[in-house]
């Protein structure tokens, strides 16, 4: 089974002296990121969906085994908040296909006020391609339900691990991978503080087992700010053995 280890986004000014030299052009950014690390999240999708021939560039500028997930653009989660998912689902197989080898998890974050729905979550996820991964933050606390995660095991989709301020975290793997976000060790901000040695301990015990189940890994460390997630992610990646 395969483990990667990344960062939510990669493009952050403040991470100069951390995982970029000074005065790197921004579009060099990604280049020196997969040069350390074989995976990423991409965020900014969430805010502003790139054309099919972004995902196509970067299909062919990434190196062999590099993978991307994508965050789905918060149209359809927060504005739509799932209705009417098929044109978005159209959209995002047609970026899919356009990725290619380098694709790995569509992350679809729910809003935090969104309460539990299961007959909307189930037809949004009837309407997505058998083909495509995907995984599921599940942040409004009523979701935390048995139900619900048979809900997503049914549709193979991997209800997402957090780790943050107020965030249920639940150790729930429904799909053949596992999808884990680690926010912040911080309980007072969302995305804030650094993770100890004993916490990056604790979570690569996690990984192990579920690799030992049989299942993917993925973890996307997002606590961005002061290069902190660069930091956790190479500790928890040297943890790991990669």
């Amino acid at each position: 089974m395969t483990i990667r280890v990344g960062t939510s986004g990669w493009s952050y000014d403040h991470w100069e002296h951390v995982l970029y030299p000074p005065g790197l052009p921004p579009a060099d950014r990604l280049a020196r990121y997969a040069a350390e690390f074989d995976t990423v999240e991409l965020n900014a999708s969430f805010y502003r969906w790139p054309r099919d021939a972004t995902f196509a560039s970067w299909n062919r500028r990434l190196p062999e085994g590099f993978t991307m997930s994508v965050k789905a653009s918060r149209g359809l989660t927060h504005a739509k908040r799932l209705y009417a998912p098929e044109a978005w689902s159209e959209r995002m197989s047609r970026s899919w296909h356009a990725l290619r080898d380098r694709r790995e998890v569509l992350l679809v974050q729910l809003p935090p006020d969104m309460p539990r729905d299961d007959a909307r979550l189930d037809w949004f996820l009837g309407s997505l391609p058998w083909w495509l991964r995907v995984a599921v933050e599940l942040r409004h606390p009523s979701w935390q339900d048995d139900a619900v995660f048979d809900l997503l095991e049914r549709h193979g989709a991997a209800a997402c691990v957090m780790s943050g301020a107020g965030l249920p975290c639940v150790l729930r793997a429904t799909a053949p991978v596992v999808y884990v976000r680690l926010h912040g060790p911080d309980q007072r901000w969302l995305y804030g503080g650094s993770y100890s040695d004993d916490d990056l301990r604790w979570w690569a015990d996690r990984v192990r087992e579920w690799d030992a189940q049989g299942r993917d890994v993925l973890v996307y460390l997002n606590n961005d700010g002061d290069g902190n997630a660069v930091r956790n992610a190479r500790t928890l990646r040297w943890m790991l053995g990669a």
